[in-house]
């Protein structure tokens, strides 16, 4: 299935490592190339600024979707495509979500983790067939990947749920994995859409 509109969930702040934004901004400039719509947070600044500059540079689609108290602080990106202003958190996360076909995390921090956890777990309980992955650059995920083993290990986490959750070093291997993912069969109890 060719993805046409992909939400990247990313830090607001560059970090320490000057790999993730350069990542950030390479991510933006390859969804751009193929044509694949942006849809991110809607900050200027930090992670979320380079992926939406590196799409912009190349004359890709973006569009942010921001919470009106982030944005009165002139942390919204007044250069991308579209910017679209909303109540609360949550609401940014559900409309990210209605706007694309796929998920990708980058490195964060809480925020971005959150909002990684919450679309696995729509994933999970049936609310979306999207895939969702990881894009762990210079091994940021790592860890975060050997305690969702531990979740396995210790029975509190099916493994064919730890496996909806794609993960890949490069941008190229995350896409190709995103554009081939079929979702499992959800038990009909769990599949809140079909009740």
């Amino acid at each position: 299935m060719k993805i046409k509109s992909i939400s990247v969930f990313c830090a607001s702040s560059l970090g320490f490592d000057t790999i993730w934004g350069k990542e950030a901004r390479q991510v933006g400039a390859y969804l751009a190339n193929r044509g694949i719509t942006l849809v991110y947070g809607g900050g200027r600044v930090g992670l979320m600024g380079e992926v939406a500059n590196g799409a912009l540079d190349n004359k890709g689609q973006v569009i942010g979707v921001i919470p009106h108290f982030l944005n009165s602080k002139e942390v919204g990106h007044t250069g991308v495509t579209e910017l679209i202003t909303v109540e609360t958190m949550h609401e940014r996360k559900l409309k990210m979500s209605e706007l694309c076909e796929g998920i990708i995390a980058m490195p964060g921090g809480f925020g971005t983790m959150e909002e990684l956890f919450e679309m696995i777990t729509w994933a999970q309980l049936g609310l979306h067939k999207k895939p969702v992955g990881i894009l762990n650059t210079n091994g940021f995920y790592d860890h975060l990947l050997k305690f969702i083993l531990q979740m396995v290990d210790t029975g509190l986490l099916k493994i064919e749920n730890k496996n909806m959750l794609l993960v890949a070093n490069t941008i190229e291997e995350l896409l190709e994995k995103m554009e081939n993912y079929k979702a499992p069969n959800v038990p009909k109890w769990l599949n809140i859409e079909n009740s």
